[in-house]
């Protein structure tokens, strides 16, 4: 008898689920959009290491990948600030870089004297390299700054010559044909596995000595490293140049319940 009302439970529950289950499926949403595949990317080893579909403009080597980068220094698969600026061959739009980066070990000078560089994205934008390990600067011009913009929302630096990681997503900004701005900059950063800048709105180019504004250019631009003076380390340079899934609009969003096909705009009229 016990066993009998168990096997009767069970079928009862049984009965519950399956129910359950049907009418979760029974209304399906669907946008009515044909997706591309998205392309397969085999990942480094380490997040650190480029994906497969990444350029590589620093393998450790040489400086073939830049302009000026007779007068840097490569050693022992370091890159050593020298006279000038370096800028990448290559030139980009939205992407994704990653850079690593320290300070020189003896500290020498303080606020912006001390381990003082700059990334620049599209060779305008920059995110500031500074070593703010217990060295006080103007907050918008500190690590991790858009330059005279914004401070990171964070300080996480490590202390000097050990080593700091840029994980940037950039969106590059967008001009009409008469030059005015369409859509502005964006950046997002990670700095050593912490959030820094946040889909930031750039308000501009980033110069010391004016207000920043958006002069128009083309939709691709360099990536650049400041010489400010400080012996500046950096390695583990690439980028992912990156665009948006692709997708056409094949017809009006639907909802699916079986057989039946219910456009939204049908859909919403029923009050569901």
């Amino acid at each position: 008898m016990f066993r009998t009302c168990l096997t009767i439970v069970s079928a009862f529950a049984a009965s519950i689920v399956f129910s359950s289950s049907n009418s979760a499926l029974a209304d399906e949403y669907l946008n009515g959009i044909k997706w591309e595949e998205p392309a397969i990317v085999s990942p480094g080893k380490k997040n650190s290491d480029p994906p497969s579909d990444a350029i590589v403009l620093f393998n450790g080597k040489d400086l073939n990948n830049w302009k000026n980068g007779e007068n840097w220094t490569v050693k022992e698969g370091v890159i050593y600030a020298g006279k000038g600026p370096i800028t990448s061959k290559e030139e980009f739009g939205d992407c994704q870089l990653h850079i690593e980066w320290s300070s020189p070990s003896e500290v020498k000078g303080n606020g912006q004297g001390r381990g003082n560089s700059g990334v620049f994205l599209m060779g305008k934008y920059e995110i500031q390299v500074l070593d703010s390990y217990n060295n006080k600067t103007y907050f918008d011009g500190q690590a991790g700054a858009i330059y005279k913009q914004t401070p990171p929302m964070v300080n996480i630096n490590r202390g000097p010559g050990e080593w700091n990681t840029y994980d940037i997503i950039w969106t590059a900004p967008r001009f009409e044909e008469d030059g005015s701005l369409k859509s502005p900059a964006y950046i997002t950063a990670i700095c050593n596995g912490a959030v820094i800048l946040n889909h930031f709105e750039l308000l501009g180019d980033t110069p010391f000595n004016r207000p920043p504004k958006y002069i128009p250019h083309s939709d691709k631009g360099p990536i650049s490293l400041q010489d400010h003076g400080n012996p500046v380390r950096f390695r583990n340079i690439w980028v992912r140049p990156i665009a948006p899934a692709k997708g056409e609009q094949v017809r009006e969003p639907f909802i699916r319940d079986g057989d039946k096909e219910t456009p939204i705009s049908e859909w919403k009229k029923s009050g569901k």
